[in-house]
């Protein structure tokens, strides 16, 4: 049996509608970045942008985003699919971001990219969350995640069997054991 609410700033967004959720600040950026391939890297971003009914927000949103990720302005008008890896993670981090949510969800960014692309995706999410917007990933690159995180689950069969301080996570036997590795001394 599965039960359970899930709730932003109190209100619960167990069952409404997607659209809702993200009227509501929840945004994901899903496993495999499920682009829109054909579509250009600029009509990619106005997708993630399809709750913004204000233009100048719409302007900032976008100015926000090539910031952040200035290859996306370069390649505007390109297809998504030519792409590389990192540069379509960039995109669909940038595509949730035009709707500037109040909690992003991340699941596997790290699944297929280079470490230099990761670590630039990264550092973005860390000045997301540092901005204050919370962030939450779902990764299996156990290092990568602990470094960034203030605060881990370690998940297992879909149960918690571990929480706390990532700092503290890093350390924990088991967790070094499962999913970092041994070290050398």
């Amino acid at each position: 049996m599965h039960s359970g609410d899930i709730r932003l700033h109190g209100t619960s967004l167990t069952r409404i509608r997607p659209e809702r959720v993200v009227r509501h600040g929840l945004v994901q950026v899903p496993q495999g970045r499920l682009l829109f391939a054909e579509m250009s890297v600029e009509e990619n971003l106005e997708m993630g942008a399809y709750t913004v009914r204000d233009s100048a927000a719409f302007a900032a949103a976008l100015e926000r985003v090539h910031a952040m990720f200035p290859v996306l302005r370069e390649r505007a008008r390109q297809p998504a699919a030519v792409l590389s890896g990192g540069e379509q993670q960039m995109l669909a981090l940038g595509r949730a971001l035009m709707s500037s949510p109040r909690c992003l969800l991340l699941d596997e960014p790290s699944l297929g990219l280079a470490p230099k692309a990761l670590d630039t995706i990264l550092d973005v999410v860390e000045r997301i969350r540092a901005a204050g917007t919370p962030v939450l990933i779902a990764d299996q690159n156990a290092r990568k995640v602990l470094q960034l995180a203030q605060y881990c689950y370690v998940l297992e069969n879909g149960r918690i069997a571990l929480e706390g301080d990532s700092r503290r996570l890093s350390s924990h036997p088991g967790v070094i054991a499962s999913y970092l590795g041994a070290t050398e001394s």
